[in-house]
C-alpha cells in the first residue's frame, strides 16, 4: 500500500507533463498549413465558344433514278474516283428507247413531206407565173408548206425530248470526287426517283458545329477558330467561320455556324467529329490566377495571399475568364503568390508551409 501511495504522484506528474507536452504542439502546429502555392503572372488570355459538330463536303451530289428500268451496267463502284460526267450506272429500259425510235421515223417521214411541199409550192408558183393556175391554187400549195414547216420543227423538238428522256437511263457524276454511295449492282430493278448514288468533292470541306443561342451574339464572320478532330486528338487545325444560319432550332436552342479550314487538311473525311474553340477575345499580357484560388467572401472575390510565410485575405477585382484562368484587375500583382486552392478552414495569419503544385 505504501509504495502505491509513493508510484501515484510520479505518475501523475508524467500525465501531467505528457498533457502539456501535447497542448504545446498542438497549438504549434495549428498554426502551421501546407499549401500549394501559385503565383500571379501576365500571360495571353483567350477567350473562346466551345461547340462540338461534324465534317461536310462542300459539294455533295445526291444522284436518283429518273426512271424505272433494269440495272444494264455499273460504271464505277463506291469508294472509288469519278471525273465529271464518268457513267456510273446504266439502264436498260424498252419504252424510252422504243419512243426515240418512233420519234426518228416521224421526223424523218416529216422531213420528207417538207421536201415535197417546197418542191410543189415551187411548181405553183411557175404555173401561176404563166396563167396556168389561179391565185386560190397557189395560196394552198404555200399554206401546206409553212404547215409542212411548224410540223418539221414539232417532229424536231419531240425527237429531242425522247433524247432527253434516253438520257435519264444513264446516271453520270456531275463533278470529280469520290462515289461515298453506290447501292445497286447489275440485273437490279430500280424505281423512279429512288437515291442510287453519292458523289462528294474531297477537295473542300466544311466543319458545321452548333453554337447554343446564348452564344450567338458572340459569334462573327471571319473569326479564327481552332479545330480538332476525335480521329486526330492531339492536332489543332486552323480555321474560320465562314456563314452563320439565321435561325435557332426551338429543340435544341442552337445555331448552326459553318467553319472553313485555313489550310485543306489530309484525310478527313465527311462524317468525322470535330470540336471547334470560336475566339471572339484575347487579352493579351493579362494578369492571371487560376480559378481555383478564387472564393466569395460578403459578395467579393478574394484570394489567400501568402506574405512573409503568412497568410492573409487579399480582396480583388477579376475580368474577363476563360475555363481555367481568371484576369484580375485590382488587388494582385505579378509576382505575387497565393494559395492555388484554398481549404474553408484557413485563417489569417497561419503560416505557410510551402508545396508546389501538382502537375495534372
Amino acid at each position: 500500500m505504501q509504495s502505491l501511495q509513493k508510484f501515484l504522484p510520479k505518475y501523475t506528474i508524467a500525465l501531467a507533463l505528457l498533457f502539456l507536452a501535447t497542448v504545446i504542439f498542438l497549438m504549434t502546429r495549428g498554426n502551421t498549413v501546407d499549401i500549394e502555392v501559385d503565383q500571379v503572372t501576365n500571360a495571353e488570355l483567350v477567350q473562346a465558344i466551345y461547340a462540338t459538330g461534324f465534317v461536310e463536303a462542300e459539294a455533295v451530289a445526291n444522284l436518283s433514278a429518273e426512271t424505272s428500268g433494269t440495272v444494264r451496267s455499273v460504271g464505277a463502284l463506291e469508294g472509288e474516283h469519278v471525273t465529271a460526267g464518268q457513267k456510273i450506272l446504266q439502264f436498260s429500259s424498252p419504252q424510252p428507247e422504243f419512243a426515240v425510235r418512233e420519234a426518228k421515223a416521224a421526223l424523218a417521214e416529216q422531213q420528207a413531206q417538207t421536201h415535197d411541199n417546197k418542191l410543189r409550192r415551187t411548181r405553183k408558183e411557175n404555173l401561176f407565173r404563166e396563167g396556168a393556175i389561179s391565185r386560190q391554187e397557189l395560196d394552198e400549195a404555200e399554206k401546206m408548206s409553212i404547215q409542212g414547216e411548224e410540223l418539221l420543227r414539232q417532229k424536231a423538238l419531240q425527237l429531242q425530248m425522247r433524247e432527253d428522256d434516253l438520257k435519264k437511263l444513264t446516271v453520270s457524276a456531275p463533278f470529280a470526287g469520290i462515289l461515298t454511295l453506290q447501292s445497286v449492282k447489275e440485273g437490279d430493278y430500280v424505281a423512279a426517283n429512288s437515291l442510287v448514288a453519292r458523289v462528294v468533292d474531297p477537295s473542300a470541306y466544311v466543319v458545321t458545329v452548333e453554337v447554343d443561342e446564348l452564344d450567338i451574339p458572340r459569334i462573327r464572320f471571319g473569326q479564327a477558330t481552332t479545330v480538332a478532330f476525335d480521329a486526330w486528338p492531339d492536332k489543332r487545325f486552323k480555321a474560320t467561320v465562314s456563314r452563320i444560319v439565321q435561325q435557332t432550332d426551338r429543340v435544341t436552342k442552337t445555331s448552326r455556324i459553318y467553319l472553313k479550314l485555313d489550310h485543306p487538311a489530309t484525310d478527313i473525311q465527311a462524317g468525322m467529329t470535330a470540336t471547334a474553340n470560336i475566339i471572339y477575345n484575347i487579352r493579351p499580357n493579362a494578369l492571371l490566377v487560376r480559378k481555383s484560388s478564387l472564393f466569395e467572401e460578403n459578395a467579393q472575390s478574394t484570394v489567400w495571399k501568402i506574405a512573409n510565410g503568412k497568410l492573409k485575405k487579399q480582396p480583388v477585382r477579376t475580368g474577363a475568364s476563360d475555363l481555367t484562368f481568371v484576369e484580375i484587375l485590382q488587388g494582385l500583382k505579378k509576382g505575387d503568390k497565393i494559395a492555388l486552392a484554398p481549404a474553408k478552414n484557413l485563417r489569417e495569419g497561419m503560416e505557410v508551409n510551402t508545396i508546389s503544385p501538382r502537375k495534372n
